[in-house]
């Protein structure tokens, strides 16, 4: 099994932060100081049209790495701080060519992508959305570039707390939503995300896993992301205080 730990890391420290949910990050720190982002690409809201700009993992790596006005440490918690503007309309911020939304999003690239029929695929975070401009895309999945460029699944969370997890019913068609749970604006929350054994589930708050049905998707190769994914057309901002993936 590999286990890819995307918080403060270095071994007796990086269990502690593992099993310890209120465990202490360093404000004074770049998020590639608290955080092994080596594994991750960053997706920003900047750049030209149809080509935003991103920045490897090598680059947001250590605690003197990448840091932006929309990507950054928060100097009181040490949190890593992903913003977005607002809608390509109200601020002209960069979008993806397959996209009509902004982004400050990591995108895992080590694996590039996984098997979803192997025995582990887990993205987990601790995140607090500190700003609603609408709703936001928090995590998800996306299937292989060179198969398909929709996603498995996205868990939204909207200004009134509710989550929210959008399943793509084929290859090319349209999302159908679930329900998943309210957590109150504000608050911070946990979530887990699986795509093993061929079957993806989600789960808040360690309240157990809720098993969705992907339809007609067939397993295609995925990969994770994680981040702030701005559903709307005012200003997001989310927090995150850890952030795993497992894979095996």
């Amino acid at each position: 099994m590999k286990i890819t730990q995307s918080f403060a890391y270095s071994g007796i420290a990086a269990l502690s932060l593992f099993f310890n949910r209120g465990a202490a990050l360093d404000p004074n720190c770049a998020p590639g100081g608290n955080f092994d982002l080596s594994k991750w690409t960053l997706q920003l809201p900047t750049g030209s049209p149809g080509k935003p700009d991103s920045i490897s993992g090598s680059k947001l790596q250590g605690c003197n790495g990448y840091t932006s006005d929309v990507f950054l440490t928060d100097k009181s918690t040490g949190a890593m701080v992903m913003k977005v503007s607002g809608s390509p309309s109200s601020t002209g911020c960069v979008t993806t060519p397959n996209s009509k939304h902004c982004r400050t999003e990591l995108r895992e690239s080590n694996p590039r992508s996984f098997d979803p029929t192997s025995s582990v695929n887990r993205l987990a975070a601790d995140v607090k959305v500190t700003k609603h401009g609408g709703e936001i895309c928090i995590g998800q999945i996306h299937i292989d570039d060179s198969i398909s460029t929709k996603p498995v699944a996205e868990l939204y969370y909207n200004s009134k707390g509710d989550l929210n997890m959008g399943v793509q019913q084929c290859r090319t068609c349209t999302q159908k939503r679930t329900y998943i749970d309210n957590v109150p604006s504000g608050q911070r929350l946990t979530y887990e995300i699986r795509y093993e054994g061929g079957k993806l589930s989600v789960n808040i708050n360690g309240k157990g896993f809720k098993t969705l049905s992907t339809y007609d998707l067939n397993n295609p190769k995925s990969y994770f992301k994680a981040g702030n994914y701005n559903q709307g057309e005012g200003a997001t901002e989310i927090q995150f205080f850890k952030l795993t993936t497992t894979h095996g």
